[in-house]
């Protein structure tokens, strides 16, 4: 390893979860099993990809923690909030994405894991009903409450450091208030005043974990980190922030499949996706305003690969103004499927001389599955960031989150593309790594 200005992963890591669910009890399950070398971490980069560095004769391909200093899964200590009060052994059989024998051998430590009380409106996830609630009055108070959380998580299991990942439900969409959200002082403001409408509970979280020093990573497609008074809020504290919205399923295909169509020059008519789960998170979702918030997040991703300003004749095309291309996408809730979420995907594209053809996708995936290695990067590169010294939006992770961070008050665009993202996460563990970051993103 190179000489580098990072600060060692030393003493132990807590991991605060938002949200004891099928994704977070996944990811637990997985962690414990893992350590005990009875299961292995598939799908998380951190553990299992080599990237080169170097150029030429002095080209290596290295493991990440071959380049940088990451935390190691006997540091990590597991902590959560939920508003069931179920710990997370209970939690993981209940949800039943996992096989009852790859859960017992570590069930002794998924029942120490017991949640806190959340702080939670109903308001802004109207299908769920636990009581395992915190009885604050104001959202100020919220804040507080969660503050004391954290610390006394972190003394109690002796952690030298804190990350707070949301893996809980989608609340209801939260367009940004430019009057509350513009401004970090209007909008302690606003908690303080306890405005309901534009002070979601996860903004609570996010503002508690940084105010607490923990970098804080939003898993879901809210709001919460996604305005300009938490950047203001990232940037005072010196902490790292990473949003918004896991990219699982469906997205994964978007950012990875639309770069063909891009890159073979190819026309696009119209790509229709549909999704049909039957976990918490497709209850939640059955709620219109909850729907809402997801929907924002899985059409932005298309419309900044396969751009009509750029390329008229290809995506200029589809729709009743015959601007671009028709794009819809529609999740259903459909209670037998559980967490084995089914996306359908039809791309109708075009080629010489205009004529049509069609592409069709069906991933039948699992939610969880797919989501528990991307928890385990976005937590081990986020305390890694944090120890570097990067703070504010961390744009290399956008590899791993469907409606990537970025400046809309300087109208930046967000990066989709797949490959593209992943040149960003390259160059910044290279760079961290004390390499050159020697990849051209274009």
């Amino acid at each position: 390893m190179k000489q580098t200005n990072v600060k060692p992963a030393e003493g132990k890591l807590g991991i605060m979860v938002v949200g004891n669910g099928a994704v977070a009890t996944t990811f637990m399950t997985g962690v414990l099993m893992t350590r005990k070398g009875l299961a292995k971490p598939i799908g998380s980069m951190t553990q299992y990809d080599k990237m080169r560095v170097g150029r030429g004769a002095e080209a290596k391909y290295l493991k990440y923690d071959e380049i940088v200093p990451l935390a190691k899964l006997d540091d990590i200590v597991f902590g959560c909030w939920d508003v069931y009060p179920q710990n997370a052994f209970q939690s993981a059989m209940y949800c039943e994405v996992l096989k009852e024998k790859d859960i017992l051998p570590v069930r002794d430590e998924l029942e120490k894991i017991v949640p806190m009380p959340a702080a939670f409106d109903k308001n802004y996830a109207k299908r769920l009903d636990g009581d395992n609630v915190k009885p604050c009055t104001t959202r100020w108070e919220m804040v507080e409450a969660l503050r004391e959380d954290i610390r006394n998580f972190k003394a109690a299991n002796d952690c030298a450091r804190i990350v707070v990942l949301w893996a809980a439900s989608t609340e209801i969409y939260v367009p940004v208030y430019e009057p509350v959200h513009g401004t970090l002082a209007a909008l302690e403001a606003a908690m303080k005043a306890d405005d309901r409408e534009h002070v979601a509970p996860s903004m609570c979280y996010a503002y508690a974990a940084l105010t607490e020093g923990a970098p804080f990573i939003m898993g879901a497609p809210n709001t919460t980190v996604d305005i300009p008074a938490m950047w203001e809020l990232a940037e005072k504290t010196c902490m790292p922030i990473a949003g918004k919205d896991f990219k699982t399923g469906q997205t994964l295909v978007k950012s990875g499949f639309s770069p063909i169509i891009g890159t073979r020059c190819l026309g696009l008519s119209g790509w229709f996706s549909t999704n049909i789960l039957g976990n918490r998170d497709g209850l939640v979702l059955d709620e219109p305003a909850n729907f809402r918030t997801k929907e924002v997040s899985k059409l932005s991703t298309l419309e900044t690969i396969l751009r009509p300003d750029v390329q008229p004749d290809l995506y200029g095309h589809g729709n009743d103004e015959d601007t671009q291309y028709y794009h819809k996408v529609r999740i259903n809730y459909y209670p037998p499927r559980n967490d084995n979420k089914e996306g359908w995907d039809n791309i109708d594209i075009f080629g010489w001389m205009g004529y049509p053809m069609q592409i069709k996708i069906n991933f039948l995936c699992r939610d969880s599955i797919l989501a528990a290695p991307l928890c385990l990067d976005l937590c081990l590169l986020s305390d890694l960031a944090a120890r570097a010294g990067r703070y504010g939006i961390q744009r290399f992770l956008s590899f791993y989150l469907k409606s990537p961070m970025h400046d809309y008050t300087q109208n930046e665009a967000p990066v989709n593309h797949l490959y593209q993202q992943y040149t960003m996460l390259k160059n910044a563990i290279r760079e961290m790594g004390g390499y050159e970051p020697d990849e051209e993103i274009d």
